[in-house]
């Protein structure tokens, strides 16, 4: 083989190599972009992940944040006198001058803010005999917690804490620490803890409120309720019907727009 054969020949060759590491070095680097493309997406997904679970755990804790609590107690300043008649209790004298009636339900927000903004004003009331206080506690949202039930089982309880001449704490209580609408409420071991909290003694409160004591009664009174039209109300949108809070004082029903409300009821009778 002459000189410009091996010449030619060592040309091909270096060639050659070059191709195969030029292949190498494009594999290498497409083999690199894949796998951090992949690390990328996986990276993705982890926090993908992350959020979903992260999101129902808090879901979860935010349906549920009334399980294991215990319902602080109100203290209730003057002790007034109270009697349950039927699903009714009574609270404050029967030779009071006026007489209240106040619809509500311990799952409704609206009546929360009704006893935050009034409730202390009609226990004075009460107490100076001016104002005889019917307290309807009715189980209209008893879909509305999760599981559904806790109207009705709120309500039974403070007919029970009513015999036990413990309502007013009792409803005081359940208003102000109110569970949230469509999430989890408060179970029966929760609401006997608080009948023991507010100074209830004995079995037959425990024992009533896991039976259920007055569910027939509450469920009647509530149909009765809803199909009396003196109670029914235009709430704008063309939906006429009874609403909690709804409050009938002397036969008329309050106009619980004007926040004077109790005040020119009061001045009425005094002047």
């Amino acid at each position: 083989m002459g000189g410009a054969e091996r010449t030619a020949k060592k040309r091909r060759q270096q060639e050659l190599a070059a191709k195969s590491d030029g292949a190498k070095a494009v594999a290498k680097a497409r083999g690199g972009g894949d796998t951090k493309r992949t690390a990328a997406i996986v990276a993705t997904v982890v926090i993908i992940v992350g959020i979903v679970i992260g999101g129902l755990v808090w879901t979860n804790a935010s349906k549920n944040a009334t399980e294991g609590q215990t319902i602080p107690p109100e203290s209730v300043a003057a002790e007034l006198p109270e009697a349950r008649d039927g699903a009714v209790v009574v609270v404050g004298e029967e030779s009071a001058p006026i007489t209240v009636d106040v619809y509500a339900d311990f799952l409704c927000p609206v009546c929360a803010t009704f006893e935050q903004q009034y409730g202390e004003q009609l226990k004075e009331q009460v107490e100076q005999g001016t104002v005889r206080l019917r307290q309807h506690m009715l189980p209209m949202l008893d879909e509305r917690s999760d599981p559904p039930g806790y109207s009705l089982d709120a309500a039974n309880a403070a007919l029970l804490a009513a015999d036990a001449g413990k309502f007013t704490a009792f409803h005081d209580s359940l208003f102000a620490s109110q569970p949230e609408e469509g999430k989890r409420a408060y179970d029966d071991e929760q609401l006997i803890q608080l009948g023991r909290d507010v100074g209830i003694t004995g079995d037959a409160f425990a024992e009533g409120v896991r039976s259920g004591t007055y569910d027939d009664l509450l469920q009647r009174e509530m149909q009765r309720v809803a199909d009396d039209t003196s109670l029914h109300r235009d709430f704008g949108d063309g939906n006429v019907g009874f609403g909690t809070p709804t409050v009938v004082a002397d036969g008329e029903m309050v106009d619980l727009a004007d926040e004077a409300w109790l005040d020119k009821l009061v001045a009425s009778q005094q002047g």
